[in-house]
């Protein structure tokens, strides 16, 4: 299995940029993008929990586990 970061789909859904995100967050705008293109490798839970306030949601709303094609 492995965890997918759908943050970019939610963040379409309620039309906010990366970049407004970034700075509500106080998160870098690079390591903002880096989770929407679903490229990051690891994911502080410190910057998750900033994101799941300032969008008012679940973390289930911005990631998602897949099972991988192998099983």
């Amino acid at each position: 299995m492995k965890v997918v970061i759908t943050l970019d789909d939610y963040l379409n859904k309620i039309g906010m940029s990366q970049r407004e995100l970034a700075k509500l967050t106080e998160i870098r705008q690079p390591s903002i993008n880096e989770m929407c293109r679903n490229q990051t490798a690891r994911l502080p839970l410190d910057n998750l929990a900033k994101i799941c306030e300032i969008l008012n949601c679940e973390i289930t709303d911005i990631l998602r586990l897949e099972k991988s094609q192998s099983e």
